[in-house]
């Protein structure tokens, strides 16, 4: 562009200024909803037929440890009643022209900075009557520190799609500020708290949902928490036993009464997005991971520098030997893979930044992809449709791979079928399946 300038001054004065007085007549480019996919996204990412509707609950949890407040002298841990607020997403009947949510939250800034608050617009309408009976279930269980507002890309999206969609606030503590043993809290705290709001909403939402057809989803520590509370056993010897004040965290380990506590009944499928729990530390153990056999979703960047990747999710999947699961990794991909586009807010700092986008891949993009597999894993495992396998068994393990000789004719944005002759990952277009690798396991492998 500088030659250009030097060669062409002229034009390119002119070229700005219709530019800029373009710019200045239209109104501000205003992005779509994170739960909206684009254009240029794999098929199942779009909405469901469904409208949707917002609520949101207060659970009380009584007599939990308060792992915040654990005695520094005497290590004590006094009891109290935890309160959980819970975001449910439902299929809903909704009036023409009904607001829309816009949901607001923060995230901890870059110490000493406060945190930093932003706004997210949605497509769901506050306390929107509810249609449908016994939809499935999704328990949803953000990443370390933040809020289910960075998710609805996830949320809303699913609900559109006919489930019942539920994201916990844990309310963690700043991991940049407090000690070691209260950073831990969560690794008690996360199990439990998905063990606790599913059974509550079993009996607090009647026949909207089905007791007996849940998923579970979760992001770095909310994948930690979803594989412990999908049946890992955590290891009672391991080293991360004695991080939780009190000793509490042994209480739900393999081979106490606490580890049933923590179990979710009815799990269909599990859906863990760049989980943590793996490494030197392995929360479960050799074998614990054994113990998980609803089918399983891992979604992983093989450059994560937070949990990692071959002792995270790649590994995990080698340990899951007790059920089906598949494993999609996008290849130079870091640990923000499930988070909406950075809001407006967030922009000012790469701090902030770093929260919500990956270096290198668009986040609107990733989360697409990410959408895309867990509709069919979820309408297959959740709802038996079958045909929705032909778009998890991929043709050819590395995406780059795939080909389709389309007929003359075919629009540029056409999905591909898949079938005989066809390598390019069915529901996806034309040089747009770059960059990922889809392996599957069956029980037993």
């Amino acid at each position: 562009m500088a030659r250009m300038k030097s060669l062409y001054p002229s034009a390119v004065a002119a070229l700005a200024a219709v530019m800029s007085s373009t710019a200045m007549a239209e109104a501000p480019f205003a992005p779509l909803p994170p739960s909206v996919p684009g254009i240029d996204t794999p098929q199942l990412a779009a909405l469901g037929p469904d409208k949707v509707g917002f609520r949101r609950l207060q659970l009380v949890n009584k007599a939990q440890p308060d792992l915040l407040a654990a005695d520094p002298k005497t290590g004590v841990v006094p009891l109290h009643n935890r309160k959980l607020v819970v975001d449910i997403w439902y299929p809903a009947k909704v009036r023409a022209r009904a607001a829309q949510v816009t949901y607001r939250a923060s995230l901890w800034g870059e110490t000493p900075r406060p945190p930093v608050s932003f706004s997210q617009a949605g497509i769901a309408v506050r306390n929107a009557t509810p249609v449908g009976r016994k939809h499935p279930m999704v328990i949803v269980s953000h990443g370390y520190s933040n809020a289910p507002a960075v998710m609805t890309w996830l949320t809303e999206n699913l609900a559109s799609k006919g489930y019942v969609v539920a994201a916990i606030h844990h309310e963690d503590p700043n991991p940049y500020t407090v000690s070691e043993d209260r950073r831990a809290a969560p690794n008690y705290n996360r199990p439990r708290d998905i063990a606790f709001v599913a059974a509550q909403l079993r009996a607090a939402l009647g026949t909207q949902v089905d007791p007996e057809r849940v998923a579970l989803i979760g992001y770095s520590q909310g994948g930690y928490g979803v594989l412990t509370a999908g049946g890992a056993r955590l290891d009672p010897d391991g080293p991360n036993m004695a991080l939780v004040a009190g000793g509490w965290l042994k209480t739900i380990a393999q081979g106490t009464a606490g580890a049933a506590q923590i179990t979710v009944p009815g799990i269909k499928a599990i859906v863990a997005l760049a989980p943590g729990g793996g490494g030197e530390r392995s929360a479960w153990g050799k074998n614990g991971l054994a113990g998980i056999t609803a089918p399983l979703l891992l979604i992983a960047g093989d450059a994560d520098p937070v949990v990692g990747y071959d002792h995270a999710a790649k590994a995990f999947f080698a340990s899951t030997v007790g059920t089906d699961r598949y494993l999609l990794t996008y290849r130079t991909a870091g640990h923000s893979i499930a988070l909406n586009p950075v809001p407006r807010e967030m922009r000012g700092s790469l701090w902030d930044i770093d929260w919500f986008e990956d270096p290198i891949w668009r986040q609107d993009r990733i989360n697409a992809i990410n959408l895309h597999f867990i509709t069919a894993f979820l309408a297959f495992n959740l709802r038996g449709e079958r045909d929705k396998l032909a778009y998890l068994d991929v043709p050819v393990e590395t995406s780059d791979d795939g080909a389709w000789d389309a007929p003359a004719g075919t629009p540029w944005g056409a999905y591909s079928p898949g079938g005989t002759g066809v390598t390019l990952w069915k529901g996806f277009q034309r040089r747009h399946a770059q960059g990922m690798l889809l392996r599957h396991a069956a029980a037993g492998e």
